[in-house]
C-alpha cells in the first residue's frame, strides 16, 4: 500500500470537520462542537497557526493538523477512518510526517487522553513518551 500526503485546503474544510467530530466522539473528548462550529474553528486554525495535511491511499484516509513552534511541533489532531485503523495506515501516517513533512532534532508533543487507551497505546508505540498528567475536579 502506498499512502500519500497533500496540504489541507478550505476544500478539505467539511471533511476535516466531519473527521474531527468523529475523532472527539472516537476519543471521549467533552467538546459538543457541531460538525459546522468545527469547520469554522478549522479556517480559522488553518489561516492562522496551524496546517493540516490530509493522507491518501486510493481515496482519503485521514489527517494531521499540527502547529510549529522554534523548538517543537505541537499535534493537535491525528485520525486515521475507523474502518481502515490497525492496518498500519496511522504508522505510515507518522512516519511520513517525521520524514517528509517535519524538521528533524525538534520536540514533538501530542495531547492524548487518560481513557483513550487506544491512542496511548498507539502514541507509545511510536515513540513518544509520557511527560504530563493534567488532574482535575469537575464543578458539581
Amino acid at each position: 500500500m502506498k499512502l500519500t500526503w497533500r496540504e489541507a485546503s478550505d476544500a478539505d474544510l467539511g471533511l476535516l470537520a466531519e473527521w474531527n467530530h468523529r475523532l472527539i466522539r472516537d476519543e471521549g473528548h467533552r467538546n459538543p462542537m457541531t460538525v459546522e462550529q468545527l469547520a469554522a474553528r478549522m479556517k480559522n486554525w488553518l489561516n492562522g497557526e496551524y496546517r493540516a495535511v490530509v493522507f491518501s491511499d486510493d481515496q482519503p484516509v485521514g489527517y494531521a493538523l499540527f502547529r510549529s513552534e522554534a523548538t517543537l511541533i505541537y499535534l493537535r489532531q491525528f485520525f486515521v477512518q475507523p474502518e481502515r485503523r490497525r492496518s498500519g495506515i496511522g504508522r505510515m501516517a507518522f512516519e511520513i510526517l517525521r520524514k517528509e513533512i517535519w524538521p528533524s532534532g525538534i520536540r514533538l508533543t501530542v495531547d492524548v487522553l487518560c481513557r483513550n487507551g487506544g491512542g496511548v497505546a498507539f502514541w507509545r508505540s511510536v515513540g513518544y513518551q509520557d511527560y504530563c498528567l493534567t488532574l482535575e475536579i469537575m464543578p458539581s
